[in-house]
């Protein structure tokens, strides 16, 4: 079978033009498989349909972490470890440490310190003394009322000191 000159020709720019598009599409993607946090979440437009949606999930009265620690901490084996988080809202946040993505509780060597200040704050301190290489990993602090849950995420990990 014979292809004609100009044909040919415009079967190639129409790959091409494929081609590019296909490239123009991946840029900006870190993965390619992965789906933006920006597609899972809100609409692009940061709206909702109704006013009823916007207002139950934009609800001024939701849980809010004001403070809370570094996300990224290096501890030496031996010593405390201590995460700190603070929450706000209307009824009164509560706070609720996960490690690892399982919850936890206070034991003879890991401390949970609760403070209420005010009406709609609390103040939450978690301390490991003495801390060891099982210690490592990733916290985080999850505030929740009736409105809204908001969260905060630690990664620790040990290092060795040498006196």
């Amino acid at each position: 079978m014979k292809v004609a000159p100009k044909a040919w020709m415009v079967l190639c720019l129409v790959i091409l033009l494929m081609l590019v598009d296909d490239a123009n599409a991946r840029r900006g993607r870190a993965r390619g498989r992965t789906k933006s946090r920006m597609q899972i979440g809100l609409p692009i437009t940061g709206k909702y349909r109704d006013p009823e949606s916007d207002q139950y999930y934009n609800n001024n009265n939701g849980a809010k972490i004001t403070l809370a620690s570094h996300f990224d901490y290096e501890y030496v084996l031996g010593h405390k470890i201590a995460f700190l988080c603070v929450a706000r809202g209307t009824p009164r946040p509560t706070i609720t440490w996960f490690k690892d993505g399982v919850e936890i509780f206070s034991h003879l060597y890991l401390h949970v310190h609760e403070w209420y200040i005010g009406k709609d704050k609390v103040k939450s301190k978690i301390e490991i003394d003495p801390a060891t290489q099982m210690d490592a990993g990733v916290y985080e602090c999850t505030a929740d009322n009736m409105y809204s849950i908001d969260r905060r995420s630690f990664k620790t990990d040990f290092s060795i000191a040498f006196d």
